[in-house]
Parts: structure tokens; sequence; C-alpha cells
């Protein structure tokens, strides 16, 4: 059998149409580009961009210009039927809704086959995301518990994974594996939590129409899923209805991005076996002695190889993959320069403002470790989870001021607890200085409390020894 030169990437040489000047111009500025997005952390440095042009465009002449682009109204009319929302509304309740879906993807992946699959696994990042959830909403209403700033209790209480994956990143070789990953599962349950929170706690009043509309969307999922449908594009209309019904419903239509997700089947139909085999056997029909297909059966041979492609992985893994990029560098960007620019002139902190701002930033910058650390201590003296090989109490330390800095999540809830302009800035600019000063801490904090990883693996400090086990 024939094998082309480099079966595993793309076909040799170049398209016959293009124009090979051109087409060398265009790889070599595809370069940078690539090795960019191959960073872990470059969504969280896009989204550190994003925030800093929203807070210069808010405090410059052009903040007129600025607050009105998200006010500019958009929509669609039929006849007497209008539909019509501000620009701010599509970002946060639209684009965001793609933002939860890949999320409620990401935790079911987590808990079929991830670090949430067992309950030893789970036990630790469960502990540390309950503490770290618990603890930044006792410190903010110690701020602002007064009737009218209470609402923002949820504020504080989510990580930011792209921003706390990227401070990180900055501590290279300190930073062991394992303490990535147990900063994922913690993010995973953590977001989960909020999920929970915004819809319970943050939603309007309750319509029963829309969980009718919301149910018929859902149902219709299942039943192409009882069929056996298999292309993504055949639920994007019963995920839309489902997205409509909770809006109407009066629950953050978010989530039913994050319910949609859930649903997504996380196991393959082939696997890498049953693509393996598909794939041979095709080849081998094609390779055949004496074998000249026509263009019909060639067609229909590369369609069956397109299809084994697509199910050697299963539908979750396969669409995180092709959505994640798109939501990591461009609506989580997005979504931060519509909602990150603060106006500074004329704020006032005096007051319930004051005690807002303060109770956002000072629930992630000490709410956050405290909980996290007294929830891992609490959990580990128990004898309910045990340390991964290789982490230690101060890689605890490090975990609990960098899930301090919180972002795309708390901003997000912010905008569903205020109404009032002036606490909803409030909120902004202590999410903003919080989520600041908890990433520099991390990094002080981890360039003094953690050694360089060797060669040989991570050198065992005494608290790691005591408490390090498989988990």
């Amino acid at each position: 059998m024939h094998t082309p030169p480099d079966a595993a990437g793309p076909p040799p040489g170049r398209p016959p149409e293009s124009w090979e000047p051109l087409l060398r111009l265009v790889r070599l500025a595809r370069r940078p580009l690539d090795r960019f997005l191959a960073i872990q952390a470059a969504s969280g440095v896009l989204l550190l961009v994003a925030a800093a042009v929203a807070m210069a465009l808010a405090n410059s002449p052009f903040a007129g210009a600025y607050a009105r682009l998200w006010e500019t109204p958009l929509g669609l009319s039929v006849g007497d039927l209008a539909f019509q929302r501000p620009l701010s509304w599509f970002v946060n309740d639209g684009l965001m809704a793609i933002f939860f879906f890949v999320v409620g993807m990401e935790i079911r992946r987590e808990i079929h086959h991830g670090e949430l699959s067992e309950w030893r696994r789970a036990a630790l990042p469960a502990a540390a995301a309950l503490g770290g959830m618990v603890a930044p909403a006792a410190v903010y209403l110690a701020f602002a518990g007064a009737p009218e700033t209470r609402s923002g209790w949820g504020v504080p209480m989510a990580t930011d994974i792209a921003f706390a994956v990227g401070v990180l990143a900055l501590l290279g070789r300190r930073v062991p594996p394992a303490l990535r990953v147990l900063l994922l599962a913690l993010a995973v349950i953590d977001d989960l939590g909020a999920i929970i929170v915004i819809a319970v706690f943050y939603s309007g009043g309750l319509n029963p129409a829309g969980f009718a509309l919301a149910g018929g969307g859902l149902l219709g999922i299942v039943a192409l899923r009882a069929l056996g449908v298999r292309q993504p594009s055949a639920y994007v209309l019963p995920a839309v209805v489902a997205w409509a019904g909770t809006y109407v419903a009066g629950i953050h239509p978010t989530i039913a991005g994050v319910i949609v997700g859930l649903m997504t089947p996380v196991r393959a139909w082939l696997g890498p076996e049953g693509y393996a085999q598909a794939l041979s056997g095709q080849l081998a029909a094609l390779d055949a002695p004496g074998a000249v297909p026509d263009d019909h059966t060639l067609a229909l041979r590369v369609r069956g190889l397109a299809e084994s492609a697509r199910e050697a992985v299963s539908p979750a893994e396969s669409l995180i993959a092709r959505l994640h990029p798109w939501v990591a560098f461009g609506i989580m960007p997005v979504f931060a320069l519509a909602n990150a620019g603060v106006p500074l002139e004329g704020m006032s902190l005096e007051g319930a403002a004051g005690g807002v701002a303060a109770g956002c930033a000072v629930g992630l910058v000490l709410g956050k470790p405290v909980g996290i650390l007294a929830a891992c201590g609490a959990a580990l003296g128990s004898g309910l989870a045990r340390l991964p090989v290789g982490i230690g109490r101060r890689h605890l330390v490090v975990l609990g001021v960098v899930a301090g800095i919180g972002f795309t999540m708390s901003l997000f809830i912010a905008q569903l607890a205020f109404a009032s302009p002036a606490l909803l800035g409030a909120a902004k600019l202590g999410v903003l200085a919080g989520t600041g000063v908890a990433g520099v801490l991390g990094v002080g904090l981890g360039l003094a409390l953690l050694r360089p990883l060797t060669s040989a693996g991570p050198a065992r400090t005494a608290d790691e020894a005591e408490g390090s086990s498989e988990v």
C-alpha cells in the first residue's frame, strides 16, 4: 500500500491554485500567531489587555462613545413583532451562553473521566472550592451586609481560570503539574457552584410558559440523541429554543448553555480502536488490486473517512476543541471590553459603594485563600483527602492566593447583583483591584515559597513527605 510522506500532517506541497510567494508570506505571518495560541496562558494575557483597554476607554475623551457603543440597540422585527436589545445584552446573555456551554461540557467531562470521576481525587479540590466560596461571601457580607448591598455576596466567590493559569505560567518550573491539575479541578467545581448560585439567587420572577418552552427545547435534544443524530448542527435549533425558554422563564439564559453542555455526550462512538479499523477498511478498499473508483465512489469513501474521524472522539471533546479557542480568544475578551470599563471620574466610594468595593476586593484577596486553606486543612486532617504527590502546604498557600483572581465570572455576577450604576461600578472596581492584588501576591509568594523543579522531579519537603499520597 502506498503511504503518503506525512500521514499525520497536511498534504505535501501546496494547493494547486495558490500563488507560492503569497503563500510563503501567509505562512510566515502565521508562525508568531500559532506560537501565541499555543501558550497556555495566552487567553489570560488577552483578557488582561482587553480589561486595560476597557478601563482606558472608559476614562478617556472617548468615554461617551465607549458607553454608547454597548447601548447600541440591535434586534429583528417581522411585521408587528419586534425584538430589540442593547449590544451589551447580546454579549452578556447571548455570547456568554456559549461560554457557559463550554463550561458545562468541561464539567461533564471531568465528572465522567477527569479529576472529578473518583471521590478520592475530587475530595481535596471539592473541599477547597467549597471553602473558597463560603469564606469570600462571608467576608463580603462583613463589609457590605446592608440590605441595599448584600445582594453582591456572590461576586467574590468565583476564580478566573484563564488569569489564574496565566499567573502559574509566570512561575515556570516552580509549579509542579499536579498543582495545575488541582487548580483546574478547583476551578471546575468553583464554576459549578457559581452556576448554581446564579440559577437560584440571581434569577427574576418565574414564568411557567418559559419553563414549558425550555423543556420543549431540552426534550428535542433528548429526542435527537435517542434517534442517533450525531451532527452537532442539528442540535442548534433545540438549544436556541431552550435558551429562549430560560430567558422567558426569568432564569438567566446562560443557564441553558450549562444544561445543554451537561447533556452533551462524553463517550465516543468508535474510539481509537474503532477509528483505526474503519480507517484500515476504507483504505484497503481504495488500495485493492484493480480498484479504480469513480468520482461518486471516491466521494462516498471520503465521506465515510470523515464520519469515522468525527466519531473517533466524543461529541463533547470535539466541541470543546472547536469552541474553546473562540471562547478564549473571542468571547471572553469581548466580555471584558464590554464590562471592565469603570469610569473613575465622579465615582464615590463613600457609604454603600465603599462597602461593596471593599467587600469584593477583600473577599477575593483574603477570603479566597483563607477559605481554601481552612477547608483543605479540615479535609486533610479528617483523612477525607490527601495531598497529591509533589504538592505540599506551601503549594496550597500559593493555590489559595492565585484562586483569588476573580474576573470573568465575578464581573458577570456583579451585572446580575446590582441594578444601581454606582454600586455596579464599585463592585467592578473591587473585582479589578482584588484580581490585580491577588495576581501580584500569587507571583510573589510563588517566587518566595516554591523551588524550581529539577529534571529528576520535585524535591520533597517535610510537609510533602508527611502528607503526600496518590489521590
